[in-house]
């Protein structure tokens, strides 16, 4: 028994034109797309020792105030110039090999203030920087 009217074209679903338009789509997207990575810092992060720890009287402690002030062993410097900052590091380290050095920051210190002290402190060759974050701090105490 066919239900068939006599002369129905049987219905066809091409698919090609619609795999085509996939394929240009995937091939726009990848083209498109870009990879590329954007800046990086490569960061040691620190890891826990038992050995003891330096006293503070060996370590270098470098102050930044939220006015972006700062301080080197507690004395404030002239200004906030790199130069300045620089020099009195020089003057501290004098003739001590590798120095540990303490970076005290203020938690509303500016950014910028913070990445020239690593800056100075990187051109200094300065290898063991390690951090300590406060809220208001004040007078670099």
């Amino acid at each position: 028994m066919n239900l068939r009217p006599q002369g129905a074209n049987e219905i066809d679903v091409n698919l090609t034109p619609l795999i085509d338009v996939v394929f240009l789509l995937l091939i726009f997207f990848m083209v498109s797309t870009t990879f590329n990575r954007e800046s990086e810092i490569q960061i040691d992060l620190p890891e826990s020792s038992e050995r003891a720890i330096e006293s503070a009287s060996e370590a270098i402690e470098i102050t930044i105030d939220v006015d972006g002030q700062y301080f080197v062993n507690k004395q404030r410097l002239v200004n906030v110039q790199a130069a300045t900052l620089k020099r009195a590091l020089k003057d501290a380290i004098a003739n001590r090999s590798d120095p540990p050095v303490t970076l005290v920051v203020d938690a509303n210190t500016p950014y910028q203030a913070v990445v020239t002290a690593m800056d100075v402190a990187a051109q200094l060759g300065i290898g063991r920087l390690s951090s300590v974050t406060q809220h208001s701090l004040k007078d670099g105490n």
